[in-house]
């Protein structure tokens, strides 16, 4: 007899979670919004003997427009929140598509992919919470809005789908991230002792990795590219939206009073578990710092030495923020290593700042693990995606503040 649709639905996920080895497609947009960085991954068991290697790796960029829509996205109506998720949906979808054509794969040769989506708002509940249950009173519960339908992504490539990881945790008292300190630890955990595994993507976020997963100590500490970005759009009216390479910034020279002042912002004094995003390290902030050096003057009146001197500033604010972090969980054993990925790693001039700043610990990109330091994050929500449907929580509560252990995610089946 063939199985009804619940018989089917129920029948495609016993078959998925009883395979030893799958291949799964992990998607992932930032804070920097320019597109889709999408890895395709084989992925051995899950838990603690899981095995990973990435397979084939691209950043898809987003159709002309869309960019623009996603940073207007915190103040549209209810008609453009709903479309530009489904639009979202399709660019994830064309992502997933693309690197499994780059892997000489088909659709029915992948098992599963999880998509992060894209973050438009991200509001945690007040830092320093710990594992209590939720409730209702306003401001105590947090709110995050991750973009990208799964469902769209599922019919177009005709793959379960996992999505929006961060709303469960959320749901149970957390803060929704970070969320990759478990896949840091899975993959990345050392022998012995300790080693930093630092993202900056827009925000820079870190895991304190050991052995045994009791030790793990994981949180945003702060901007990562994401000063520098809003600076660079500030002053070239949007026409560029990064600085490539850190170039302006390493011909600038850090204002170390502003970086001072800066400095003092409350989330870098908040205890864990805590995140941020671009509501606090976005646009307004990268205002203000530019006031604490050239108060009353906006940025479209910057020579091109001022603008190196600012982003140079605003580099310095997030090596001196991670540095402090680091510092905050030295705790021993003391860390080997700090291990740098996500689009920071291209900025010179922030990786110089980084070394200065964290020495005499060695700083080292993930290449040094024999990773793409961009794939990382992709990479991670394709193992998210893989302990979801061996039915096992992805979240870590110590990191979170969520009041207990959660499986992640919505499952989109695809037929």
């Amino acid at each position: 007899m063939t199985p009804g649709p619940a018989g089917r639905l129920a029948q495609r996920l016993l078959d998925l979670a009883s395979l030893h080895e799958r291949r799964v497609v992990g998607l992932m947009s930032g804070t920097s919004s320019d597109g889709v960085d999408a890895a395709l991954v084989r992925i051995a068991g899950s838990g603690p003997g899981v095995r990973v290697e990435v397979v084939s790796f691209l950043c898809h960029a987003f159709p002309s427009g869309l960019a623009d829509r996603i940073a207007a996205a915190p103040s549209a109506c209810v008609s453009e929140i709903a479309r530009l998720g489904f639009d979202l949906g399709e660019a994830f979808a064309e992502a997933a598509l693309a690197v499994i054509a780059a892997a000489g794969l088909t659709p029915a040769d992948v098992h599963l992919v999880g998509s992060h989506g894209q973050t438009v708002w991200h509001e945690p509940p007040p830092p320093g919470r710990r594992g209590d249950a939720p409730r209702p009173e306003a401001g105590v519960r947090g709110a995050t809005l991750q973009l990208g339908e799964g469902d769209v992504i599922a019919q177009r490539t005709g793959v379960v789908t996992v999505s929006d990881f961060r709303t469960a945790d959320v749901a149970a008292g957390g803060h929704g991230a970070p969320l990759i300190p478990l896949v840091d630890w899975l993959v990345f955990r050392p022998r012995a002792g300790a080693r930093i595994m630092l993202n900056v993507g827009g925000i820079a976020n870190l895991t304190r990795v050991t052995p045994d997963l009791e030790g793990v100590r994981a949180f945003d500490t702060g901007p990562g590219n994401a000063l520098m970005d809003a600076i660079v759009a500030g002053a070239t009216g949007g026409r560029e939206r990064m600085d490539r390479d850190g170039a302006r910034a390493a011909r600038g020279r850090a204002n170390e009073e502003a970086v001072q002042a800066f400095m003092r912002h409350p989330y870098f004094a908040a205890r864990p578990p805590k995140s941020t995003g671009k509501e606090t390290f976005g646009d307004q902030a990268a205002g203000d710092l530019a006031r604490l050096m050239f108060p009353g003057r906006p940025f479209a009146a910057f020579s091109d030495a001022e603008l190196s001197d600012l982003l140079a500033t605003a580099a310095a604010v997030t090596a001196r923020s991670v540095a402090e972090a680091v510092r905050s969980v030295a705790a021993p054993p003391e860390p080997s290593e700090v291990v740098v990925s996500g689009g920071g790693t291209r900025n010179a001039a922030l990786m110089r700042m980084l070394a200065e700043a964290l020495a005499p610990c060695p700083v080292r990109t993930l290449e040094a693990l024999g990773m793409d330091p961009d794939a990382k994050e992709a990479m991670g929500f394709a193992v998210l995606a893989n302990e979801t449907i061996a039915g096992r929580p992805g979240n870590l509560p110590a990191v979170t503040g969520a009041s207990r252990p959660v499986v992640l995610g919505k499952i989109s089946a695809g037929f």
